[in-house]
């Protein structure tokens, strides 16, 4: 058993211990075996490179904006912890902005497809605690979050050490790692009811509440680490899977007798298995690949902050006839993209059901889900930084007053609204800046066609590519084989700066399932060859992770909204008035229930 010491500039009681200690050798899972489903049926500032860089990170310019919040008046600042239970939502309010229903916390569910698995993920429950109004360290130094792959030994001993105190920490403590990890398990898999809406359940992904919570959920893991070890300005690393430097799992995350292990990972994926963003034969290809996949997600199809950000959601949405509702999610591009396919990549292999990081409930217990997730929060610095004057966040009050509760360094419960943190240097923290190749990574169209450019040949051209395409109806049953399917273009944009758009409509899967699809427009149609990211034709894809609870349907029903105005111009297709989707299946089976192109401002 470890003996304690008392740590002057924490002022907490701290364990003593050694880095190489078997506290942390890999455990024996005692999870049941999987049984198989029923049948799925349809009804530091300093700039490091690998080599010479042309593209780096720059600093985002956003304005500090109002703190006023009709809530402050309707629910009163600093409610009383768990004591809410009587709250009652203004019928006639003009804005819906969500907010987590403490009091109704109740165990988070993980739906089997066989059986409902419970899970408790609340809080603690604290006497006499108060929910106190988030105010940012401010200060005059920034913390500069680290590439894992470039950390000295020095800071890894400091990591190190943080991570086991918090790991050693009581279990009823708010800031022990278990407790941290629970954060994630409760808001996307249905502990949390939204105020005013006991009905609705809280979810944080699949919208424009994506980046915002797992911002804040990183800040406020990062300042608990810093108060362990006494270090207010340390900073947990990011995995820079984006570059060809940090492509592989971090070395740092794979020694089994560091308190960053976590034995539910793919052990085919370690040690230096490049991150599969998409597919790629060579490990070079895998590398090339994936800067292209970068390219698509970060400046192809992210223009616009409903196309980055996600869909919007609004406190009891249900309905698509009320004003703005979204009732089905849907995740902005690098979201349902990298975002999916590196939790995917890390999870384990086999059933029961891809822990650690391989499903929303148990991601958190995996130390590697903060780096992660600290270059997902990178990428909305650097979407900021792109040229396109609509990359800017959205100014709905509806998002900037919507809020999460996280417990902070000193175990306080702290209520954190999205205009909170929409500048990490407000909240006193930045990424060291590193290469962006991706930025150089730029799709070709796949072949020249002959009279490209010249409307009559190229009429003839697309006229040729229309020939015997499915005309199948709707819906289509995307399962083992490709489908291609001539789309009509809308004439005029209603405004000449609005984003032409593919949407896939009504898409229907299994929760529960892992589902993958690749779309790309007027491709050469050899099924033995695909489009790949590097070319032009390639457009995007949807991935579903295993994300079920218990309080859902079963059946997950949402849209995909694919961005085409770059790779129409580079095919130079503005002036036809259809293009041919191709759908490749990957993995799994959906059904999609309409296609058509839209414009969105």
């Amino acid at each position: 058993m470890a003996s304690t010491t008392n740590s002057p500039s924490t002022g907490l009681t701290l364990p003593n211990f050694s880095i190489q200690t078997s506290a942390f050798l890999p455990k024996t899972s005692q999870r049941s075996i999987f049984k198989k489903k029923k049948p799925f049926n349809f009804n530091s500032k300093r700039v490091v490179s690998c080599k010479a860089s042309n593209g780096k990170q720059n600093d985002a310019d956003t304005s500090f904006l109002n703190r006023f919040d009709r809530r402050d008046i309707l629910l009163g600042l600093g409610g009383s912890l768990y004591g809410a239970t009587s709250l009652v939502r203004d019928p006639f309010a003009l804005a819906d902005p969500i907010e987590p229903d403490l009091s109704s916390c109740g165990e988070s569910t993980v739906d089997t497809s066989k059986a409902c698995m419970n899970v408790p993920c609340c809080p603690p429950k604290l006497k006499d605690s108060k929910i106190i109004d988030f105010e940012p360290h401010l200060g005059c130094k920034i913390r500069y979050r680290p590439a894992a792959h470039l950390v000295d030994r020095d800071y890894l001993y400091k990591f190190e050490s943080a991570m086991e105190r918090m790991k050693a920490l009581p279990v009823d403590d708010p800031r022990n790692f278990m407790q941290q990890a629970n954060i994630h398990c409760a808001y996307c898999n249905g502990a949390y009811s939204q105020v005013g809406f006991p009905d609705q359940k809280l979810e944080v992904h699949y919208s424009w509440l994506f980046f915002p919570f797992h911002r804040m959920y990183l800040y406020f893991f990062d300042r608990i680490l810093g108060k362990l070890i006494g270090d207010p300005d340390f900073a947990m690393p990011f995995w820079n899977w984006d570059s060809p430097c940090g492509m592989t799992m971090p070395q740092i995350y794979l020694d089994p007798y560091s308190p960053l292990y976590d034995e539910n990972r793919n052990l085919e994926h370690q040690p230096d298995v490049v991150v599969n963003l998409n597919d790629g034969k060579s490990v070079r290809e895998q590398r090339n690949r994936n800067l292209y996949v970068m390219y698509q997600q970060m400046v192809r199809s992210s223009k616009t902050a409903s196309c980055f950000h996600g869909a919007v959601y609004r406190a009891g949405c249900v309905s698509e006839t009320d004003i703005g509702c979204t009732p089905e999610p849907r995740g902005g591009t690098l979201e349902n993209g990298a975002h999916l396919a590196v939790h995917k990549f890390v999870g384990a292999k086999n059933p029961p059901y891809n822990e650690d990081m391989g499903n929303f409930y148990s991601a958190g217990r995996d130390p590697l889900f903060y780096a992660h997730h600290g270059n997902v929060d990178r990428m909305w610095n650097i979407w900021k930084t792109l040229p396109g004057k609509k990359r800017r966040d959205f100014d709905e009050k509806d998002w900037l007053n919507s809020s999460f509760l996280f417990y902070d360094e000193n175990a306080n419960m702290v209520r954190v609204k999205v205009r909170d943190c929409l500048d990490s240097k407000t909240l006193g923290y930045d990424y060291q800046s590193v290469d962006i190749p991706w930025l150089r990574s730029k799709p070709t169209p796949r072949r020249r066609r002959p009279g490209v450019g010249q409307g009559q040949d190229q009429g003839q051209d697309v006229a040729a590519r229309r020939k015997g395409k499915n005309r199948r109806g709707f819906p289509i049953v995307l399962d083992k084989v490709a489908v291609r399917i001539e789309i009509p273009r809308l004439k005029k944009p209603k405004n000449k700066d609005d984003e032409e758009v593919l949407v896939l409509q009504n898409i229907q899967l299994d929760r529960n399932d892992s589902v993958q699809f690749y779309v790309s427009i007027n491709d050469d149609e050899d099924d033995d060859n695909p489009c790949k990211p590097e070319e032009s034709e390639f457009v995007g894809s949807f991935t579903n992770i295993p994300h079920g609870d218990c309080h859902s349907e079963s059946m997950l029903s949402t849209n995909l909204y694919l961005p085409l105005s770059e790779a129409l111009e580079d095919l130079e297709l503005q002036r036809e008035d259809s293009i041919v989707v191709t759908l490749l299946p990957k993995e799994g089976e959906v059904s999609i229930g309409n296609i058509k192109i839209d414009y969105v401002c």
